[in-house]
């Protein structure tokens, strides 16, 4: 049964980026351009693991993370940032909402399938 992961990014060629490498890798992959759309997709399916950006329209990363482990079904899934912000303020604001790590972009991919190993298998 193949883990499922929910990339959020509002950049289209990220978003095919991510999912070209973990569908490589044989993960399935739900596709979101913002927060809110993640927040969306995440409350119809329960994914194994949340990839998110922090700057997008209408709902930020952090935002999301916040309405998602206010979730039952998403207290202890893994939530991974992977943006542009690399400052130890913007880190600490994540870790503070729930993040379970940190990804900085441009990512490489075989960095970004280590990461995604360590925290789902």
């Amino acid at each position: 049964m193949a883990k499922t992961i929910l990339s959020v990014d509002d950049s289209n060629s990220i978003r095919q980026m991510v999912s070209f490498t973990l569908k490589g890798a044989g993960y399935e992959v739900i596709e979101a351009a913002d927060g809110q759309e993640g927040l969306d997709k995440a409350k119809a399916k329960t994914v194994d693991l949340v990839l998110t950006d922090q700057n997008m329209p209408r709902m930020d990363g952090i935002t999301m993370i916040k309405a998602l482990r206010a979730m039952p079904s998403y207290k202890s899934v893994p939530i991974l940032m992977l943006t542009t912000e690399s400052g130890d303020a913007m880190k600490g604001e994540g870790k503070a909402a729930g993040a379970t790590g940190w990804i900085v972009k441009p990512f490489d991919p075989a960095k970004l399938l280590e990461v995604v190993k360590k925290v789902i298998g």
